[in-house]
Order: C-alpha cells, then structure tokens, then sequence
C-alpha cells in the first residue's frame, strides 16, 4: 500500500525591497533564508513521500498575507517559516522557534514587531487590543491542528539544537507573527540564529552551517 504523499510549504521570509535585518558584514537576512529554504526543499524532496513548494524561490517580495494564503491553496500539511533573527544588543543570540499566539513577553513582540515590518509600540498595542486578540483566539481555536503545531516547534527546536553549532536554545515561543494568521494546517515560524550578532552572521556566511540548519529542520 503507498502511502499519501505530504504536501509542505517553506516560507522564505523577506525579500525583494525588504533585505530583512541586515548583519554587521552586510549580510542580508531575505537571502540566507532563501538560501536555507532551497537547501530544505532540497532535502525533504529527496524523500518520494513529500511535495515541497516555496513561497519564494528567487529575490522578489510577497506580502505576508499572500504567503500563508499560498500554503492554504495548496492545501498543505505543514508551514514552515524561516527567518534570522536580530537584536539592538550584539550579544543576543540563539535560536528560537515560534508558534502563533497571544503573548505578553516583550522580548517576543519585539521579534514579532521586526517579523511584521510594524513598530514596538505598535505590536504591544495590537497585543493590549481585545477585541483583536479575540479573533485570533478564535482563530487559533477552530484550527484543529493546534496541538500538532506545539509538537512540530519542538521538534524543530530540539532538532536544530542538537545539529547546529548553536546550541544557545532561546526555546519555544509564541507570538502574533501576521505571516502564520490564517493558517490551515500546523505552522511555524523559525529564527534561526542572531545576523546582528558577531559570532552567529560568520556562521550564517558559511554554507555548510546553512546546510546543517536545513537538515536538522
């Protein structure tokens, strides 16, 4: 008996007129992470059992709404989201993973607030917001793949802890991130590593730790 295949869309962040956080070295966050996303396609489509699409393929910008609405036409089984991560202190580093949630953790609005292209100050009010709130819990409520979203962050948290040389785990998060709104299937956002952080943007240059990230995802 063949089994179903499964379908999985990676998601790229950035891109285009938006480079993402930009590293000390001018590393642009929207071309490792396209970088990663290929070497992952790569990867799961060596396996007969996955169909692997991209919302981006190439330096072009899409909304982040039309992204998540791309993985929901495709009708797929997972979402994966991929970003580096940034910080106004140069020693922030680590890897974290999120999933999407109310959160009152200042430190995972300001990621969501760089991730959303909106201010801090913006985000906390989005958070404070009730009614707004309400919809997304009832959002995140009809999504009867909740419970395989929490499961899929941790996977892919203690995955790239255990393969990466990072192995500063900043753990599973949550927050309001526009780019998981909506989404049909289990979804996660990935910060991969600091690009603003000295030691992790040599690492993220380097092909063969791209390559290990992709893997352990």
């Amino acid at each position: 008996m063949q089994l179903p295949k499964r379908r999985v869309v990676i998601d790229p962040g950035h891109g285009g007129h938006d480079p993402g956080a930009v590293g000390p070295n001018g590393l642009f966050e929207k071309d490792v992470v396209l970088d990663i996303a290929l070497k992952l396609k790569k990867e799961l489509e060596a396996n007969s059992l996955y169909d692997v699409f991209l919302t981006r393929d190439k330096d072009v910008f899409i909304p982040l709404e039309e992204r998540t609405a791309f993985a929901n036409k495709m009708d797929a089984d997972l979402f994966v989201s991929i970003h580096a991560n940034a910080s106004p202190r140069r020693e922030a580093k680590g890897i974290e993973t999120y999933l999407l949630n109310w959160t009152d953790d200042e430190e995972a609005m300001r990621v969501a607030a760089r991730e959303n292209a909106i201010s801090l100050k913006k985000m906390k009010a989005m958070n404070q917001k009730m009614d707004i709130v309400k919809v997304i819990m009832d959002d995140l409520f009809r999504q009867v793949k909740r419970d395989e979203s929490i499961k899929l962050a941790h996977y892919v948290q203690n995955s790239l802890i255990e393969n990466c040389e990072n192995r500063y785990n900043l753990g599973v998060k949550q927050a309001l991130f526009y780019v998981l709104f909506g989404a049909r299937m289990p979804s996660v956002l990935i910060e991969v590593s600091f690009i603003s952080n000295p030691e992790e943007v040599e690492l993220l240059s380097e092909d063969e730790y791209r390559f290990k990230i992709a893997k352990a995802i």
